[in-house]
């Protein structure tokens, strides 16, 4: 008999959300992100980041400007607030891609071992010998930058890492009783993997999801500060810091630490909430 159903239970559940709400850490990183994703939402409704005002150029925060203006004359607080909205879309399906992607790959690594597992294995050490950012930029480079290229390219990234982690949970599955008794019915393969084993290492894969999400979003960052991710007129936070780092010397902070404040507090609250799950899935 599978045990899916006793993971999927309702008191289950019910236990791991409220041990959630009553994770400091979870419910901290939680509202910082809510309150980004209400900004990616709603934020170029109620501002607007391209707005240019030459004659008002690197004013200092103020009452009237409270991030002060970029050396166009266009108001900081606005680009920051409108900036999370790229960053919140590419972001997350990148991850999300990189999740489905290295769940396949690492479902058929742990449940076919011998030749194929040792194959694929091999093929994944070798991508894995190469940094993240190096395999992004060569794949922004080869295909050209635009958002759908940045989604895809973090995404084939973290697929290996993924892939390693979905295999180990499954090797430690395969060989369980309600494992084989799906065989003795004469289950497949693939309901084996998708309809037994999947439900029951969600919790890894869910952990994994909020860690890569925060790789993701510091990531997207970086590659638009190198010019190879999001593009202007984007009010994008690490482009953003590309346009304006070089004024930091002229004395002119602003226009770069609140937009490297917005990157840090997201990623942060991306890692506190992956915190709070491992702790309540666990």
């Amino acid at each position: 008999m599978s045990l899916a159903p006793a993971l999927r239970s309702g008191p289950v559940r019910w236990e791991r959300t409220r041990l959630l709400l009553s994770t400091p850490t979870f419910m901290v990183g939680l509202a910082i992100l809510l309150f980004w994703v209400g900004c990616a939402t709603v934020g170029q409704t109620l501002v607007d980041p391209l707005a240019d005002d030459m004659m008002n150029s690197l004013l200092p925060p103020s009452a009237e400007h409270w991030f002060g203006t970029d050396q166009l004359g266009r108001d900081m607080f606005a680009r920051v607030i409108a900036g999370s909205r790229d960053i919140l879309i590419v972001a997350p399906l990148a991850t999300v891609l990189g999740i489905v992607c290295g769940t396949l790959l690492g479902l058929i690594m742990g449940f076919f071992p011998g030749l194929v597992d040792d194959l694929l294995s091999r093929l994944i050490e070798a991508v894995l010998a190469l940094p993240l950012l190096i395999l992004a930029l060569v794949a922004l480079t080869a295909l050209g930058a635009s958002n759908g290229t940045v989604i895809v390219a973090i995404g084939l990234a973290f697929t290996p890492q993924v892939a390693r982690v979905v295999r180990s949970a499954v090797m430690s599955e395969r060989h369980l009783d309600y494992v084989a008794a799906a065989r003795l019915r004469g289950e497949t393969a693939v309901y084996i993997m998708v309809v037994e084993i999947l439900p029951n290492i969600l919790p890894p894969i869910t952990v994994e999801l909020t860690v890569r999400l925060g790789y993701a979003i510091f990531t997207v960052a970086t590659l638009s500060f190198l010019g190879v991710g999001l593009q202007p007129p984007s009010p994008d936070w690490g482009l953003a810091i590309s346009e304006n780092y070089a004024l930091i010397g002229g004395g002119y902070w602003w226009t770069v630490l609140f937009d490297a404040l917005a990157i840090g507090s997201l990623v942060v609250s991306i890692n506190l909430i992956a915190e709070g799950l491992n702790g309540a899935l666990e």
